[in-house]
């Protein structure tokens, strides 16, 4: 499984900035949601439960194994990353899930509606729809499992009176995914207080959708290319002796871990 090299700090650093822009955003309140990024096949760097996204630090994310399992910090992993767990099992190009609880798009999850609507081009074009699972208790195996009909073809996803989930091949790009659902939620609530959507023609979508899939195959070349040139640079502009050091380790790791398969 290719994964970009980059250094564990890096991955830290990412996720701290994720959760800040989250809690400013008001896609959190107090000890809501949580993030991971998959930093290799059997490990997962996350936030632990019952921290402020906005106050949270780098000493105190978590890391654990694909059963969830601690394996790395001082605090408690989050219930709740059953679901992010699903999530990867269920997609290889996942490397990261965002769950939150947005409020217009929660509150469409709430109502019971998916965002379904195609009715906004730009959301078409990059998410497509974004489908309602079924309501299951949360921190549970059926939460988890409430995605399983939906995540192989969709990158977000509302779960039914509980809030979003978003997944990417990085931090950013799930957060980002999440900020664009709860845009087009926003839109949408604005255009049924105004009388209602107006759908977009099938031939309008279908000419939509064709512009999505050349810009998932076009990102997949992108994302292969890049990776190799950061194999390339790997190197270079480094902070530290350390960081160097750190990075030469997980390198080796990685070609062991290849090797031995």
């Amino acid at each position: 499984m290719n994964y970009n090299i980059k250094l564990e700090s890096q991955y830290r650093r990412d996720l701290i900035e994720v959760c800040k822009r989250m809690y400013q955003k008001g896609f959190v309140a107090s000890n809501d949601g949580n993030v991971s990024i998959r930093i290799s096949d059997k490990e997962i760097l996350a936030t632990p439960t019952g921290m402020s996204k906005g106050d949270i630090s780098s000493d105190q994310l978590i890391k654990v194994n694909m059963k969830g399992e601690l394996i790395d910090g001082y605090m408690k992993p989050s219930s709740e990353l059953k679901l992010h767990i699903r999530a990867y099992e269920a997609r290889p190009d996942i490397k990261s899930v965002v769950h939150a609880h947005p409020p217009i798009s929660t509150g469409f999850a709430v109502a019971g509606i998916a965002l379904d609507q195609m009715a906004i081009p730009e959301v078409i074009a990059t998410l497509g729809t974004v489908p309602l699972a079924p309501y299951a208790t949360p921190s549970t195996l059926e939460l988890a499992h409430s995605i399983d009909k939906f995540v192989d073809k969709c990158n977000a996803i509302l779960l039914s009176n509980h809030g979003v989930v978003a997944v990417g091949t990085d931090v950013y790009s799930a957060y980002y995914t999440l900020e664009r659902v709860e845009h087009s939620a926003y839109i949408i609530w604005v255009a049924k207080s105004l009388g209602g959507e107006r759908p977009l023609s099938k031939e309008n979508i279908d000419k939509l959708m064709e512009i999505r899939k050349k810009s998932e195959a076009s990102s997949s070349y992108v994302e292969s290319q890049s990776s190799e040139d950061k194999d390339q640079n790997a190197f270079i502009s480094y902070e530290s002796e350390q960081e160097l050091t750190e990075l030469i380790t997980r390198i080796i790791i990685e070609a062991i871990r290849r090797e031995n398969k």
